[in-house]
């Protein structure tokens, strides 16, 4: 089935952007008793650890169980799971209590995330500033390809995907690139388990066909989505690589061809190749160990 036109106009409605997603249930919507159970005792530690984090001194356990109101018992149950996994730790000499190794763990990781989303964004930012046209950041996930970051254009007429959405490998310009950038052997187990669905006319389904097209983008190093995902809607993707020269993600630039041909993106290949080694740089600085 042909897949239809999905640009849409920035002036979404309050009560459509505010409409939660298809298929994602409401807090303790179908869970059972012990599933509600468990996420109570989830969010009770939360709360715990948010006030160790917050308390200018060490609080004890009679301080917690106040100022939570909560049962000393229960509290003190709680805690004790939390040492164990190393979320708290206690202070022998005052006996009160402190975030453990394993929060602070959480807490530098949830930094590290967030100024690495900042300085891929920043760039992404920068390519649609020249480009005039959304940029994205993608990687390869399972048989899947996903948005890890996006910037969208100022153009009203445009296609949306938030960042976290799924596309399929083999009909768009990111996908097609790491299918291109696997060695043939990898590429023809990943193609064999994958459904070539026919999304537009253009779409590639004959694994023959989508083959001999991965060579082609193979040897340009780029991958190309000539309105195959999408009617009316074409992409470039160039890859990021990382420190062993793997292609670890992609970052690709899409527009309606009413508005910007094939052509026009592909001459725009080498900004977007610049703008990868800057992403290459960002990932190299935010590596586990950097």
């Amino acid at each position: 089935m042909e897949r239809n036109m999905q640009l849409r106009f920035q002036n979404r409605s309050a009560a459509s952007a505010s409409k939660p997603e298809a298929g994602v249930k409401s807090s303790g919507e179908g869970d059972t008793p012990e599933q509600q159970q468990e996420a109570a005792r989830s969010l009770r530690a939360l709360v715990v650890l948010e006030h160790l984090a917050r308390a200018q001194h060490p609080p004890t356990l009679a301080q917690l169980a106040q100022r939570l109101n909560m049962p000393k018992t229960t509290l003190m149950r709680l805690l004790a799971a939390m040492q164990r996994a190393g979320f708290v730790a206690s202070t022998p000499t005052e006996h009160g209590f402190v975030p453990g190794p394993q929060a602070t763990s959480l807490a530098l990781a949830t930094l590290h995330a967030s100024a690495f989303t900042r300085a891929c964004r920043a760039v992404l930012a920068q390519l649609v500033g020249t480009l005039g046209e959304t940029c994205n950041l993608t990687a390869p996930d399972g048989d899947r390809v996903v948005y890890m970051e996006r910037v969208e254009t100022s153009e009203p007429l445009r296609l949306f995907f938030a960042v976290g959405s799924h596309v399929p490998m083999h009909c768009t310009a990111s996908g097609k690139l790491f299918l291109a950038s696997m060695n043939r052997l990898e590429r023809g187990r990943v193609l064999a388990r994958l459904p070539l669905t026919r999304n537009t006319p253009r779409t590639l389904t004959d694994p023959a066909q989508l083959e001999e097209e991965l060579e082609r983008l193979a040897a340009r190093g780029i991958g190309i989505d000539n309105e195959e995902f999408v009617r009316g809607m074409s992409a470039v993707a160039v890859p990021v690589k990382d420190a062993e020269d793997r292609v670890v993600a992609a970052v690709a630039c899409h527009a309606p061809t009413a508005r910007v041909m094939l052509d026009d993106l592909l001459r725009a290949v080498p900004v977007l190749q610049r703008a990868a080694q800057s992403l290459h740089d960002v990932l190299a600085l935010h590596r586990p160990g950097a």
